[in-house]
């Protein structure tokens, strides 16, 4: 059974997501094969999320996954992207939080999902903190262009410090 469920995931996979009929379709399969595979759940939430906006249907595939295998690490960013949109912002917070303890997780792309939680909490000084430690956990020169990219938007939303009239001012004072 195992090879048989793996061989529609691989389906599911070759044609996400390009051809979601068939990678539907491979996952339903699958999903009727091993109705706990984690990997066929992840898929079919990122479907749900990403293509057909359905967060609620897409959180619970996710749920189901975690539930399943708490340390399945590929998870995390996926269902983190979908509290995110979905405004469930404290529980992003608690599920990052988590997630970064996960040996294995990839601890840039969850720091740079916390990032994101503070940019969204208007908490810009502690979300350029978050993307200085996935700068430091990052070993990928594509990936450290996007975080270099996510600090720039970041600081890009900073309110600018005013500089204050010292000519005025100081003369009010002297009089």
């Amino acid at each position: 059974m195992k090879t048989l469920t793996n061989n529609y995931i691989f389906k599911a996979l070759d044609a996400y997501p390009y051809d979601l009929e068939e990678a539907i379709e491979a996952l339903t399969y699958a999903l009727a094969y091993d109705e706990k595979n984690v990997m066929a759940l992840c898929l079919m939430g990122r479907i749900y999320a990403e293509r057909l906006h359905d967060f609620d249907k897409a959180k619970e595939y996710y749920a189901e996954a975690i539930t399943e295998n708490i340390n399945a690490f590929h998870v995390y960013p996926h269902y983190i992207n979908v509290l995110l949109w979905n405004d469930d912002n404290q529980e992003a917070e608690r599920l990052i939080d988590f997630a970064l303890t996960i040996k294995g997780a990839d601890k840039g792309v969850l720091n740079v999902k916390k990032s994101q939680y503070l940019e969204k909490c208007g908490e810009y000084k502690k979300a350029l903190k978050a993307l200085k430690e996935a700068k430091r956990v990052t070993y990928n020169n594509d990936y450290l262009y996007t975080i270099n990219q996510e600090k720039e938007r970041i600081k890009g939303k900073m309110p600018k410090e005013k500089k204050k009239e010292k000519g005025k001012k100081e003369k009010k004072k002297k009089k």
